[in-house]
């Protein structure tokens, strides 16, 4: 076969029938001139690397100049790593997976993304991992939307003041260190002190609101995580929230990623116009997890060996937090860090980084953990420097001698212990004080509403617990706290309508108490005593038991 036979076998149908020559030569022509008209695809050009090192959790990588900061790699094994380090002959890559699977010599290519997550309602519900992947074993996760997680924090235009209140159902927290929508309140304190429970319990009391919650868990135990899951499950909160888990037995860089998914993920919702609660537990596990990586890619150390950066790493994230503009889309970021300190030292690198960043911290005290103080809330060292603007008139009426009171009562508790005989009115102070800080005990998953708050402290500043024992004061603010619900519905409307709290209506709310604590005490053949008064017999020493 010639080379004319060739082609004309190779011609369409309509080409190759029985033509003339000059037809046959005219449709040759066109089909010809049709196909130069085909534009030619693309190149597809891929830069291919290859892995130099192997570290926990890092790997050094070669071959590939063009490679970007944040850019996504995909090793030949199927791992994924982000550029974190650019030098010349040799890039720093931080793994999203394990290292073990990694050998050198591998093939590493670019991918020209950065790391990104889905995004949306479908995640509401859902236990996810750093990069967004399900956790629970309930299917894949239904959503289209995926957005990068790194973005630039919105400017000074686009915020707000902050004027709602988030409450969160403790009354230490509500009525002294009030947390308003859109503010980053920093929980700080030792091991072992209520830092999550008491994060949790603020998500649990959002069942009756719009607020949508996520809990980003760094660095913690599954036990811990699969605590926090069951106990949003019981408090029906789960269906409004998202879990993202980090563990400590995954690769540091998941756990790294972790607060800036979590964070993508509530500006989702924040764009809409809804109000967003996020809790990052905690932000040591988190700092400590980047000075694992930094120090693996031989970036000079600086303070307690944490790299120069640690400062930005922690500020770009919760920056990303506020209130919003109707424009920016009206919604809010309220953003709760948790961070650890040790042996109550404040004035650590990273505690002390996380206070200058946020607008208030709320610190737990061992010492009052070991007093059964719970939650273990310090007054004196937890300041709110937004949150006040943002609480009712009715709380702020009523709690703002709250902080001297216990201050007050707190030094001579101090003073009261050396033995020193005490004249009747500094007992009667002891009292007081006694049956305040008492006001401010809550059990754990016990949320209470403003309603409830309210009708306990206005009666243990009035006096109303003054003459009960400590366990039967605590059983009498129970009661006051059901009663108040149903006997005082003028008072709950002024609550719900945000107005403050005249004389007349805290004369009703002291009556009701002492109503329901003297019907409590006849039902319980207690002596009735004087709940009502100050007197100047000699009380309980109550600083003994708190001990």
């Amino acid at each position: 076969m010639n080379k004319s036979d060739t082609l004309t076998n190779n011609l369409p149908d309509t080409v190759s029938g029985h033509l003339s020559s000059k037809e046959h030569d005219a449709q040759f022509a066109h089909w010809l001139d049709s196909l130069a008209d085909v534009p030619t695809p693309a190149p597809v050009i891929t830069e291919v690397g290859k892995v130099s090192e192997v570290g926990d959790g890092i790997a050094i990588v070669s071959g590939l100049a063009r490679a970007l900061a944040d850019e996504l790699l995909l090793f030949d094994c199927g791992v994924l790593g982000i550029v974190l380090d650019l030098e010349p002959d040799r890039l720093g890559v931080i793994l999203l997976g394990p290292s073990e699977q990694i050998r050198l010599g591998e093939p590493v290519r670019r991918t020209r993304k950065v790391v990104s997550v889905p995004v949306g309602s479908a995640l509401l519900g859902r236990v996810v991992d750093a990069m967004g992947r399900p956790k629970d074993g309930l299917g894949t996760i239904a959503t289209t939307l995926i957005q990068p997680i790194e973005a630039p924090a919105p400017g000074i235009l686009s915020r707000s003041a902050i004027a709602r209140p988030l409450a969160s159902g403790m009354t230490a927290i509500d009525a002294a260190i009030p947390i308003g929508l859109g503010q980053r309140q920093l929980i700080i304190g030792d091991r072992q002190t209520g830092k999550t429970s008491l994060a949790v319990d603020a998500i649990l009391n959002q069942a009756n609101t719009d607020v949508v919650c996520i809990y980003c868990a760094i660095g913690q135990r599954g036990d811990a995580v699969a605590r926090v899951i069951r106990a949003l499950e019981h408090g029906n909160m789960l269906a409004r929230s998202i879990v993202m888990a980090a563990g400590d037995e995954e690769a540091p860089g998941l756990a790294y990623i972790a607060p800036y998914a979590a964070m993508t993920m509530a500006e989702h919702f924040c764009n809409q116009g809804q109000d967003v609660l996020i809790i990052f537990d905690d932000m040591t596990h988190h700092a400590r997890a980047y000075r694992e990586l930094s120090l693996l890619l031989r970036r000079p150390p600086g303070r307690e060996a944490f790299p120069g950066d640690i400062f930005y790493v922690h500020a770009r994230l919760l920056e990303r937090a506020g209130q919003f503009t109707q424009e920016a889309g009206g919604g809010s970021i309220t953003a709760l860090p948790v961070v650890e300190t040790q042996a109550e030292n404040l004035s650590a690198y990273i505690p002390t980084n996380l206070i200058s960043i946020t607008d208030g911290q709320i610190y737990l005290s061992p010492r009052l953990v070991r007093k059964n103080q719970f939650p273990a809330v310090d007054l004196g060292l937890s300041v709110s420097r937004v949150g006040g603007k943002a609480q009712g008139p009715a709380l702020r009426g009523v709690a703002g001698n709250l902080r001297v009171t216990l201050s007050q009562f707190e030094e001579l508790e101090d003073f009261a212990r050396f033995g020193t005989r005490l004249d009747d009115a500094t007992k009667a102070r002891l009292t007081r004080g006694t049956a305040v800080r008492n006001s401010l005990r809550q059990a754990e998953r016990d949320p209470q509403s403003v309603l409830e708050q309210l009708a306990v402290l206005i009666s243990a500043m009035a006096g109303v617990f003054d003459s009960l024992s400590e366990t039967v004061a605590s059983a009498a603010m129970q009661q006051v706290r059901r009663a108040a619900l149903q006997q005082l519905p003028e008072v709950a409307q002024r609550v719900e309508a945000n107005q403050a709290l005249d004389e007349h209506y805290q004369q009703e709310i002291l009556v009701m108490a002492r109503a329901v604590i003297e019907k409590m005490l006849i039902e319980s053949n207690e002596p009735i005593g004087t709940a009502a008064t100050v007197t100047g017999k000699d009380q309980p020493n109550s600083q003994t038991r708190s001990e």
